[in-house]
C-alpha cells in the first residue's frame, strides 16, 4: 500500500543524511580498517586475517560491516537522486482533506512523494525517458454525461486500474445523472490509491453553448476546451481522455511523456489516424483547418499551467469564432477547434506516437499503429469477527461492499404530479432474466431492479437488453448492477439497493418470479388514495398465488382466478410447504371481501406489501435462502405499521428450477443452524431497539 508521500521538510533530513552518513560511515571504517599500519580491504572475498591475533568473531564483524557499508552506499545514491530531481521545487498546497502535493517545476507537473527508491523505467520502448517516481499521482480528467457514458467510463477504468501500479486522481466533470452513477461506483469498488472528484458539467454549459455543434456528443463534446478553467488552480498538468478509450498498458507510461515537452509545447496528441481533415472524403466535403491529417482529441495530454499563461481560454475562443463565420458549426465538437488552433500555432503540440491513440473506427489507418503492448477491502467490522466460528461466512456478508453501477441501461421517468406513484421493487440473478419481459407486459409503471451479476454476465445482460424490443421499448425500467463478490446471495442487500433508487412516493415490494395482475398498477394508484398511505403506517398487502404449470393461461379477473383456484391450477402460494409465510392474510375472507380489511402480525409473517418510499430497510445479516423477507416484516409490525389485505389484488409466482441457496439450506445442516443464530441475534437487536413491544417476537417464535 502507497504511504503518505513526504513533504519538503523530508528533502532537508534527506541531504543532511547524505552528506553525514557517508563521513561518519568512513571515518568509523577509516579507524577500524587499519591492522599493524596495514589497510583491510573492503571486499568480502579479499577479507583475510593480517595477523593470528583476528578471532573469529572479529572477522564475521567486519564482513558484517563491510556489507552495511554497501547498504549505506545504495541508499545515498538512491537519495542523491531523488534530491536532485527535487530540486527548484516549491512548497506543497493543500487542497480540501486530502493532502496534494503539485509540483512547480514547468512542463513535469506533480508529485506527491518521494520514497527511497523510483521506478526503474517501463515496460515498452520507453527508456530514454524520464521514470515516472513510485508515488507520483496521475491526474486523469474525463467528460461523462448520460447512463451509456457512464458505462463506458466503467470500462475505462477498469483498463487503466489493471495495468497501474501509481496513486490516481480521476477528475470526472458529469451531469447529475453520471454523477450518481460513478459517485456510488467508486464508494462501492474501494479501490485502494484512488481519488475521484466531480465537477459539475451542468455548470460549464454557459461556456460552451455558444458553439454550434452537430457531433452526437453535443454540447458535452465541447468541455474539454475549458478544462484549464474547470480543474484546479494548482494542478499543473492532466491526461484528458474520451469514454470508449481502453488502455493496454500501464497508464505511467504516457505520463513519462510529460518529460519530453520543450519549449511552448503544452498539447500532446496523436495524429489523426482518417483522412477527415484532408477533406478527401466524399465530395465537396469541408473540414475544419488542420495541420495535415490533424490531430485526434481522444487522447490529450494538458500542461495546465503553461496554457493558463499563455490565456488559452482567450486563444480558442477567438479561433472558434472567427473559423465558425465561415463553418457555421463543428462536426467533430472540440477536436475541430483544437485542430484550428493549432494549424495557427503548431508550436503548441508534441506529437504523441500512434499507439497511444490506436483509432478503430471507420477509414483509419490504425493497424500501422498495432504494437505488442491482494484483496484490499479489508474492513475494521470484518477484523472484529471470529473466524474460528462456523458463522464466519454468514457474519461477514454483512459487511462486505460490493461494486454497484447504478442505471446500468437509460432511465427516463417523472413520477405522476399526483403524488400516487408506485415502483415495482425486485432483484434478480442471470438465472430469472427470462422474467423481465413478461413482467414489462404486466406492470407498465416504473420498475426499480437489482441485478446480482458478474462482469461477463453484464455484458450478456446488456446484450440481451439491447436485443429485446419490449425492454428497449421501456424507458421507467432501472437496472442497477450489483457485481458478485463472496459465496452467498445477498438478496437484502439487492433489495436495499433498489429501494434506495426508488422516486416515486411508493414502492411495491415484490419478487422477480411474481407477475402482477394485469392493472394492478392503477389499482394500487387508487388504493394509496383510499387507504390514506401519504399520512398513515400501512402496508398494503397483495395476496400471493402459484402455479405450477410453465405455461398459464393468465386470469384477468379475482373471479377467473377464484375458479383456477377451484380447479386446482392454482394454490394460495407455499401453502403446501410454507403455510405460515402467508396464512395470516387469510384467504378464506379474501375470496368473499370487497374492501381492504386488517389482519395481524403473525409468527413468520412474509406477504408481499405496498409502502411509502421511507420504510425501512431490509437487514443485510440475512443472505442466500430464509428469513430475508420474515425479518423486514417483523421490522414494519414493530413500528406500528398496519397490514391491510387489498380485496381486488392479486399477484401469481411461476414456476422455476430451485434456486443455489435454497438447495445448500436443505442440504447443509451448518447452513440451518448459522440462519437459526442469525435469526436469535436479530431478536436481541430488535428487543434493544423496541424493548417491551417487541418481546411478542419471542414468545411467537418459542411457540412456533
Amino acid at each position: 500500500m502507497l504511504g503518505i508521500c513526504r513533504g519538503r521538510r523530508k528533502f532537508l533530513a534527506a541531504s543532511l543524511t547524505v552528506l553525514c552518513i557517508p563521513a561518519i560511515t568512513w571515518l568509523y571504517l577509516f579507524a577500524g580498517s587499519f591492522e599493524d599500519g596495514k589497510p583491510v580491504s573492503l571486499s568480502p572475498l579479499e577479507s583475510q586475517p593480517h595477523s593470528p591475533r583476528y578471532a573469529a568473531a572479529g572477522q564475521r564483524e567486519r564482513e558484517s560491516l563491510e556489507v552495511r557499508v554497501r547498504e549505506v552506499e545504495e541508499e545515498n545514491r538512491a537519495l542523491r537522486r531523488q534530491l536532485s530531481l527535487a530540486q527548484g521545487r516549491a512548497p506543497a498546497h493543500r487542497r480540501g482533506n486530502h493532502n496534494k502535493t503539485y509540483s512547480m517545476e514547468e512542463g513535469t507537473g506533480d508529485s506527491e512523494n518521494l520514497r527511497a527508491g523510483i521506478v526503474a523505467g517501463n515496460s515498452s520502448e520507453c527508456g530514454q525517458q524520464p521514470a515516472v517516481e513510485k508515488c507520483e499521482t496521475i491526474h486523469v480528467a474525463i467528460v461523462c454525461a448520460g447512463y451509456n457514458a457512464s458505462r463506458d467510463v466503467v470500462t475505462l477504468v477498469k483498463s487503466v486500474l489493471f495495468h497501474r501500479r501509481n496513486p490516481l486522481h480521476f477528475h470526472l466533470i458529469a451531469d447529475s445523472i453520471a454523477e450518481q452513477i460513478l459517485a456510488t461506483l467508486f464508494q462501492t469498488w474501494m479501490v485502494p490509491a484512488v481519488r475521484v472528484d466531480f465537477y459539475n458539467a451542468d455548470e460549464l454549459k454557459s461556456e460552451v453553448s455558444w458553439i454550434p455543434n452537430k457531433h452526437y456528443s453535443g454540447i458535452y463534446g465541447l468541455m474539454k476546451l475549458v478544462l484549464t478553467k474547470t480543474l484546479p488552480a494548482n494542478l499543473e498538468r492532466v491526461i484528458v481522455l474520451d469514454t470508449d478509450i481502453t488502455f493496454a498498458t500501464d497508464i505511467a507510461e504516457l505520463w513519462a511523456v510529460f518529460h519530453k515537452f520543450k519549449g511552448q509545447q503544452v498539447l500532446g496528441l496523436v495524429e489523426n489516424q482518417s483522412d477527415w481533415y484532408l477533406g478527401n472524403l466524399w465530395k465537396n466535403h469541408r473540414p475544419w483547418p488542420a495541420l495535415g491529417r490533424g490531430y485526434n482529441t481522444g487522447v490529450i495530454l494538458l500542461l495546465l499551467d503553461k496554457l493558463r499563461k499563455m490565456k488559452w481560454e482567450q486563444m480558442w475562443r477567438l479561433t472558434a469564432e472567427r473559423e465558425l463565420m465561415g463553418m457555421l458549426s463543428t462536426s467533430l465538437a472540440d477536436q475541430d477547434i483544437f485542430n484550428a488552433v493549432i494549424k495557427q500555432n503548431p508550436f503548441l503540440v508534441y506529437q504523441l506516437p500512434c499507439f497511444w491513440n490506436v483509432q478503430l473506427s471507420d477509414h483509419t489507418r490504425s493497424e500501422q499503429c498495432y504494437r505488442d503492448v491482494s484483496d484490499l477491502k479489508l474492513q475494521k467490522q470484518l477484523s472484529e469477527l471470529d473466524e474460528d466460528d462456523l458463522c464466519y461466512e454468514f457474519r461477514r456478508e454483512r459487511f462486505t461492499v460490493h461494486r454497484t453501477h447504478l442505471y446500468f441501461l437509460h432511465y427516463e421517468y417523472e413520477p405522476a404530479s399526483d403524488n400516487t406513484d408506485v415502483t415495482l421493487v425486485a432483484q434478480l440473478s442471470m438465472d430469472r432474466l427470462q422474467m423481465l419481459e413478461a413482467i414489462c407486459k404486466h406492470w407498465e409503471g416504473p420498475i426499480s431492479l437489482a441485478l446480482y451479476l458478474s462482469d461477463a454476465e453484464a455484458q450478456q445482460f446488456l446484450r440481451y437488453a439491447q436485443g429485446s424490443e419490449v425492454l428497449m421499448s421501456r424507458h421507467n425500467v432501472a437496472y442497477h448492477i450489483v457485481y458478485k463478490e463472496g459465496q452467498f446471495y445477498p438478496v437484502n442487500l439487492l433489495r436495499n439497493v433498489a429501494m434506495k433508487h426508488v422516486g416515486t412516493p411508493y414502492m411495491f415490494l415484490s419478487d422477480i418470479d411474481f407477475l402482477p395482475m394485469y392493472g394492478l398498477y392503477e389499482y394500487l394508484r387508487k388504493s394509496v388514495i383510499q387507504l390514506d398511505l401519504a399520512s398513515t403506517k400501512k402496508a398494503m398487502i397483495v395476496p400471493a398465488f402459484e402455479t405450477l404449470r410453465y405455461r398459464l393461461s393468465f386470469p384477468k379477473s379475482k373471479a377467473e382466478l377464484l375458479s383456477m383456484l377451484d380447479m386446482g391450477t392454482l394454490f394460495t402460494f407455499r401453502y403446501h410447504v410454507w403455510t405460515k409465510g402467508h396464512a395470516p392474510t387469510n384467504f378464506a375472507k379474501w375470496r368473499t371481501a370487497t374492501t381492504p380489511y386488517r389482519v395481524e402480525w403473525e409468527a413468520d409473517f412474509e406477504p408481499y406489501v405496498v409502502v411509502r418510499r421511507d420504510c425501512p430497510e431490509y437487514d443485510r445479516r440475512f443472505v442466500g435462502f430464509g428469513w430475508n423477507k420474515v425479518a423486514h416484516i417483523m421490522e414494519l409490525d414493530a413500528q406500528e405499521y398496519e397490514f391491510i389485505v387489498l380485496p381486488n389484488a392479486y399477484m401469481i409466482h411461476m414456476p422455476h428450477a430451485p434456486s443455489f441457496d435454497i438447495t445448500k439450506f436443505r442440504s447443509n445442516k451448518q447452513y440451518r443452524i448459522c440462519l437459526k443464530t442469525l435469526k436469535e441475534e436479530f431478536q436481541q437487536d430488535m428487543s434493544r431497539r423496541y424493548g417491551f413491544a417487541a418481546l411478542k417476537y419471542l414468545t411467537a417464535e418459542n411457540n412456533s
